[in-house]
């Protein structure tokens, strides 16, 4: 296969009736959204040429990845835009693009007019009435290649303007058909999809759904909001298998949601994006015995995961999870500060990915792209390209690879080097706190931590100090009584920073 949408055009024909997503408001058959797809992709198609950009100012619905393929369709790569974000970071986004096209719904077409954007836009109700020319999607198809860019990610640059990342056809069907394999999803799974569809955990969702044939079941964001309201619908729409950050899972079970109802339906919970909780984790495992659970590692530029972890047992407070082992294609490694590979356990060293799937760098920005993929001549053998993800590791004596936190949460403190997560990770050991975070108040040069639970702060640094040197013990201990998660579902550090002012 040279093109993602050999797989839908696959789906639908052997599942044509199947339900293939439901929001909530559309249901739409394997068949409805595949034709939907194609008909918006005619009406992209007279707007931009084959390799552009279309970006999808929505969010997240059935609708949205029927305009999501229809780009695809159109011989482009779509990038989906959040329209919660601030304009600022929209126009920057778009800054980096250049696209020709927008697609946009009644309630986002305001914010082009805030952004002044000037080229062609296409209202999503007119795209879903168009008219499928099979000889110009017949045409596009002929002229496609399995490396073209099928999405762009944006994420958070270094210099705080956005950076996009871009993933290829083939990037994504080499990592879905390892991901679809080693789990064993099937077309009687419901994936209850958490992440918004421009965060790469729902890439997962997505491509899983369409390779398989099973139903993507899209949560509505307002219910991670309420976990009773949540857990009705996980257990009305009898989903399967939960594909979501760790914040996610971690805010239904601190919020005692579990407590209220357990979905019985679920046999697959698979995590990442930040250290999961043992603690929190325990409390699903309890909850669901007889479910499997994986931790999932691997940023953005690598597509999606590069290793996972089955969990073999519940673990003690104090114990890491490790991050496992390679998916079939993929290589991980450790270098060092002077790019020597590490082998011996227990030093830690920055995670670099060589293989199949990575992303073929940053849009319009060779000198980052640069920067990050390198090419790395591993014992005899020639150079290979590989990512240099930024995220430390270690080896463990048991041979497992565990994460070690950012190389840009490690901060100079008193003369130490300290990693931030670090410190969270003793917190979280502490009777009755359910989350905690630590951060460096600048102005003061001091570690602020926040904490939710129901326990006091002289307990907290009891416990802390039984598990920690002085200089990594917070000088001061903020009780909160939630933790924002970002449009990403990783708990929102900026909205803490800028509580310190």
């Amino acid at each position: 296969m040279k093109n993602i949408l050999e797989f839908l055009e696959k789906t639908e024909q052997q599942y044509p009736c199947r339900t293939a997503l439901d929001d909530g408001i559309f249901v739409f058959t394997w068949k409805e959204l595949a034709e939907l797809s194609r008909q918006m992709g005619t009406a992209f198609a007279g707007k931009t040429e084959p390799g552009q950009p279309i970006v999808i100012l929505a969010e997240k619905s059935s609708v949205t990845l029927a305009a999501m393929f229809g780009a695809v369709y159109a011989g482009c790569f779509y990038v989906v835009v959040e329209p919660s974000q601030p304009a600022q970071r929209i126009q920057e986004i778009l800054n980096v693009l250049e696209p020709e096209l927008i697609v946009t719904n009644d309630r986002t077409r305001e914010l082009l007019v805030q952004i002044d954007y000037k080229r062609n836009t296409y209202l999503v109700k007119d795209a879903m009435n168009e008219q499928t020319d099979w000889q110009v999607l017949q045409k596009i198809r002929r002229g496609c290649r399995d490396t073209d860019i099928l999405y762009g990610i944006f994420t958070s640059g270094s210099t705080g303007k956005p950076k996009g990342i871009v993933v290829s056809h083939r990037a994504v069907m080499d990592f879905i058909t390892h991901f679809v394999d080693t789990f064993g999803f099937t077309v009687h799974d419901r994936i209850g999809n958490q992440a918004p569809f421009d965060f790469d955990v729902s890439v997962k969702d997505i491509y899983t759904s369409m390779f398989t044939g099973a139903e993507l079941v899209i949560i509505p964001k307002e219910m991670f909001s309420a976990p009773p309201l949540l857990l009705n619908y996980i257990c009305e729409k009898k989903v399967t298998a939960l594909i979501w950050a760790v914040s996610a899972l971690s805010l239904v079970s601190a919020l005692k949601g579990l407590a209220y109802q357990v979905p019985l339906t679920v046999k697959k919970i698979l995590f990442s994006g930040e250290i999961m909780p043992v603690k929190q984790l325990r409390i699903w495992q309890a909850a669901l015995p007889s479910a499997e659970f994986v931790n999932l590692y691997g940023p953005t530029e690598i597509t999606c995961n590069c290793t996972y972890y089955r969990v073999k047992e519940m673990l003690q407070d104090g114990e890491k999870i490790p991050i496992g082992k390679a998916f079939p294609g993929r290589d991980v490694f450790l270098l060092d500060e002077n790019e020597k590979e590490i082998v011996s356990p227990g030093m830690v060293g920055e995670i670099c990915v060589s293989g199949e799937s990575l992303s073929d760098g940053y849009y319009h920005n060779p000198k980052e792209t640069k920067e990050k993929f390198i090419f790395y001549v591993r014992g005899g053998d020639g150079g290979v390209r590989c990512y240099k993800t930024g995220d430390l590791g270690f080896y463990g004596k048991d041979g497992e690879l565990y994460f070690s936190g950012r190389k840009d949460f490690q901060i100079k403190h008193m003369g130490h080097r300290i990693e931030l997560e670090e410190i969270e990770h003793a917190m979280d050991q502490t009777d009755g706190l359910e989350r905690g975070l630590c951060l460096m108040d600048q102005r003061t040069n001091r570690l602020v931590a926040f904490y939710m639970g129901d326990v006091s702060k002289e307990q907290i640094l009891k416990q802390m100090k039984e598990k920690l040197p002085a200089y990594m013990i917070p000088h001061k201990l903020i009780k909160t009584d939630l933790m924002p998660l970002n449009k990403n579902g990783k708990i929102d550090r900026e909205y803490f920073r800028q509580k310190l002012g």
